[in-house]
């Protein structure tokens, strides 16, 4: 499926399944959240898929305007992290740049009749009017989602948003920004506690930033962030209350013969995740997908190339601004395959086992019911062009996948390709099967 829709505040920015993978929440540029549910399967087709529609949707951030800093705070969302479900309500963290909002979502379809004291309208009765008593009743009524704030977290961040992610406790969540990362209690708003802090005296001493973070899966005292630099800083916060010397430093080290004007740019870490294993770290940089084994801090276990073919084409990136682009990893539910976009709305994957990738396109041809996803191929400059392929010279850098979520256990990946999102279903290529 697709779902198409117009101006720029309709941009997707985040895209997060939930634990089950029966929900799928996006986030827009406008501050909207959509979230979409997938049907049961039909009783007439047992062995067709459920689609996912759309299930509920709500204004999670507006537009608000610092006055101390006359800054100007966009509503456009940059992270919604899900938490596990303990009863009937799902509930979300979604966060724009400064502020983080907890949201309860659950569903009514039954009305409280027969009130005592109110009439039909809702309107307090005369007392003196009531002359017997009756038992209130439940009637049925159409299914209502319900979405309610439960919480705000604001006031802690002074740089940029760009992570939020759930521990494992299910009882705490750390935010983390350019310089610095909070560690916080899901029942407490107006504290947090400031776990890491790369903030220099002197400003101009700044070298680097963070640009990713995230919890462990399975044990809560551990925690990894990566930043501008390349690196990936693996804490453990029974060591310190304050992070700020790491337990374990991964790094590649940089071949000289290779270092360029762009070398630094083209290094920085846009994204991590953890595996599900949880003895694996997903990074992603401009050209290449890394994946590292905790116990290795030398070199990468695995490096895949994204787009290599763009290497001659730094220099245009560079002045449309196209290298700062930060795209997104996932793993797949069996930690076998990853997947991470790229530009003309392509996106990789790479089999970790028998080392094959493909890169598909997703469009509106791609995603009709029983179309099959064909693998496409990019050919360098100059290279040799066979009858399909696509010249990197005719690429479309505006249409771009920087987001992408896998479900947590089965064959679907949910795209997110400017503002359109592509739902595939059970139709990935079998080349990587």
């Amino acid at each position: 499926m697709n779902n198409d829709v117009g101006s720029i505040t309709d941009i997707i920015s985040t895209v997060e399944f939930n634990h089950t993978g029966e929900l799928l929440a996006t986030g827009d540029k406008g501050g909207r959240v959509v979230i979409f549910q997938r049907e049961p399967e039909s009783k007439t087709e047992p062995f067709s898929q459920g689609e996912y529609n759309v299930y509920s949707t709500f204004q999670s951030h507006e537009p608000e305007f610092d006055y101390l800093k006359s800054l100007e705070i966009e509503e456009k969302i940059n992270k919604i992290r899900w938490l596990p479900q303990q009863n009937a309500a799902h509930f979300l963290l979604s966060t724009n740049d400064k502020t983080i909002k907890l949201w309860k979502v659950s569903e009514r379809d039954k009305r409280p009749e027969g009130y005592n004291l109110k009439d039909e309208e809702g309107r307090i009765k005369d007392i003196s009017t009531v002359t017997s008593l009756q038992v209130p009743v439940l009637k049925p009524m159409d299914l209502m989602v319900e979405v309610s704030p439960r919480r705000v977290f604001a006031n802690a961040h002074t740089y940029h948003v760009n992570s939020i992610s759930v521990n494992s406790d299910y009882e705490t969540y750390m935010s983390a920004d350019d310089l610095r990362i909070n560690l916080w209690h899901l029942d407490i708003t107006d504290r947090s506690f400031n776990i890491v802090d790369i903030k220099p005296v002197n400003m101009e001493d700044l070298t680097e930033v963070i640009t990713a973070a995230e919890f462990h899966p399975h044990h809560c005292n551990l925690f990894v962030y990566s930043s501008s630099k390349g690196t990936l800083r693996l804490c453990d916060m029974r060591e310190a209350a304050l992070c700020d010397k790491h337990s374990k430093l991964f790094e590649e080290p940089e071949d000289p013969s290779a270092r360029s004007f762009f070398s630094e740019i083209i290094s920085s870490v846009s994204d991590v995740k953890f595996s599900h294993s949880g003895r694996y770290l997903l990074t992603r940089d401009y050209l290449t997908a890394k994946v590292w084994d905790l116990n290795m801090e030398s070199k990468p276990l695995e490096t895949y190339q994204v787009h290599d073919y763009l290497r001659s084409k730094l220099c245009s990136l560079y002045e449309n601004d196209c290298i700062f682009d930060k795209f997104e990893c996932a793993w797949n539910g069996s930690d076998s395959v990853i997947m991470t976009g790229a530009y003309n709305n392509f996106f990789r994957m790479f089999d970790r086992n028998t080392k094959r990738d493909v890169t598909l396109e997703a469009s509106r041809e791609s995603s009709k019911p029983r179309a099959v996803l064909k693998p496409r191929r990019v050919c360098a400059a100059g290279g040799k062009r066979r009858k399909d392929d696509i010249s990197v010279d005719s690429l479309d850098f505006t249409k771009k996948i920087l987001h992408t979520a896998w479900h947590p256990t089965e064959n679907i990946i949910a795209i997110a390709a400017t503002n359109n999102l592509y739902i595939f279903q059970d139709k990935l290529n079998s080349e990587m099967h």
